[in-house]
């Protein structure tokens, strides 16, 4: 057994609102780039602790993230969650408003550096951030995002470890190459605290100073 079905088959149990949302994306032939079950967990866990109420997501996909960040947010607590192509946006709404969170979701539809662009420009700030979209735009969406923080926001990014590529010198695969020099300026940025938790595909967690 290795340390991904050890750590599932004690703390990831029957999830019937998640195992919908991984339905519809077969039932859309939509590609499952979902985050796995223990990284889901995770993140719920991580918002709580926060003590966030309004979070921002870059990726909607089926909502599949949605719904673990927002089962670590309050009753009076939200989501916006940026997405560029349109075709999944009411799939992830659906999603959410069946599992119960429909009141505290929202889109946005578009190029996310412009949607965090007017979002600065309209003095929106939020307490956590979860990052899972293309990985080029990493350390822009990042930036921008430091905008919109407040005090001691949270910051996580999905596929830091591309399979365990990124520490594996002779893997200089475009991707790979383009999350380890992320890693590397997240390990290195003055205005963070920050960390690799190696579950799922590799999530990073920093806070804000």
């Amino acid at each position: 057994m290795e340390a991904k079905q050890y750590i599932q088959s004690l703390f990831v149990k029957k999830d019937p609102d998640a195992e919908a949302i991984l339905q519809s994306l077969i039932d859309h032939d939509i590609p499952n780039i979902s985050i796995p079950p223990e990284t889901g967990k995770l993140i719920t866990l991580l918002t709580k602790i926060s003590g966030a109420k309004k979070a921002l997501e870059i990726g909607a996909l089926g909502g599949y993230s949605g719904l673990h960040i927002l089962r670590g947010l309050p009753k009076e607590g939200s989501l916006l969650s940026l997405e560029i192509r349109e075709e999944y946006v009411p799939l992830a709404k659906a999603n959410l408003t069946r599992a119960g969170f429909g009141q505290q979701i929202c889109y946005k539809l578009g190029p996310a550096l412009e949607s965090l662009k007017q979002l600065e420009a309209d003095h929106a700030t939020f307490d956590l951030f979860f990052i899972d979209a293309d990985k080029s735009s990493y350390i822009a969406y990042l930036e921008a995002a430091i905008q919109l923080a407040n005090p001691g926001a949270l910051f996580l990014f999905d596929n830091t470890l591309r399979g365990g590529g990124v520490y594996s010198p002779e893997n200089q695969e475009k991707t790979t190459r383009t999350m380890r020099g992320f890693n590397e300026y997240l390990s290195q940025h003055d205005q963070l605290e920050a960390m690799i938790v190696p579950i799922g595909d590799g999530l990073a967690i920093a806070r804000l100073k």
